[in-house]
């Protein structure tokens, strides 16, 4: 019959007083050892409790988060188109056709902030927490698009909205230019594309497959939204029209194609 090995737990070694002899020598624990970290700091400092892991899973969860912040576009009514590109360097671009994240100000402890950056660069902070705006909605409701930009090494944001395209750039959660307004526009949307910080994630190549099967499942669970094949432009530098996935799509492989 087997046996199962019980492992016995390791204690700490006891002084000549009977009490445990820390593991690092150090005895005390006082307000110096309470750290706290900012929101993108924490993000940076400890990734796997937002995005599951720093390896393969993690990584396409990333994209995922994106992902959802359109489909939940989709689910309000105000989108019905999402494309995902896989680059040649590994960062993703996603683009819908929705509202667009709002660009106004926002007053933050006293200093006027634009939404998108808030949007971006907050835990919590989203159209998800008022009712009037999202009746119902998927990823992490307010953590998922900052998570992303934090843990990408760079991350272009453009917004198309009220006749006119807004532009904003980030490095590891923090924005490297002011959002601006970049020219007039008869577009609606938002277009991410972020590359994922190699400091911190171990690993950083895409699969297509794997990325490819989500956005079917999305499409087949969302009535009435569009979502493009991922195109990659790592497999060939021909340009292939993506193949489109929706709630009538059958399961079968996508041909590979490019940007």
């Amino acid at each position: 019959m087997a046996t199962k090995e019980i492992s016995t737990p390791v204690l700490p070694e006891t002084s000549k007083n009977g009490k445990p002899t820390p593991i690092n020598g150090n005895t005390d624990y006082t307000a110096e050892s309470i750290k706290v970290l900012g929101g993108m700091e924490a993000v940076r400092k400890r990734p796997a409790m937002y995005i599951g892991s720093t390896g393969e899973l993690g990584l396409h969860h990333l994209v995922y988060e994106v992902v959802d912040n359109s489909v939940d576009e989709a689910l309000a009514g105000y989108a019905d188109k999402i494309e995902v590109t896989i680059h040649i360097d590994n960062s993703i671009t996603v683009v819908d056709n929705g509202r667009g994240i709002p660009v106004d100000n926002m007053d933050i402890d006293g200093e006027k902030v634009p939404a998108a950056q808030v949007v971006m660069t907050k835990l919590h902070a989203g159209g998800k927490f008022d009712t009037s705006s999202y009746k119902v909605s998927g990823g992490l409701h307010g953590v998922g698009v900052s998570c992303v930009n934090a843990l990408s090494h760079e991350l272009n944001l453009e917004i198309w909205r009220d006749g006119f395209t807004w532009e904003q750039t980030y490095s590891k959660g923090e924005p490297t230019s002011k959002l601006k307004k970049a020219g007039a526009t008869k577009k609606r949307g938002t277009k991410v594309r972020f590359l994922p910080d190699r400091e911190i994630l171990t690993a950083t190549e895409y699969n297509f497959d794997t990325l490819a099967q989500r956005l079917r499942e999305l499409a087949f669970l969302n009535k009435g939204l569009l979502i493009l094949s991922p195109t990659s432009a790592r497999l060939t530098p021909k340009r292939v029209s993506p193949k489109p996935y929706s709630s009538s799509t059958t399961a079968a492989s996508p041909n590979s194609s490019s940007t």
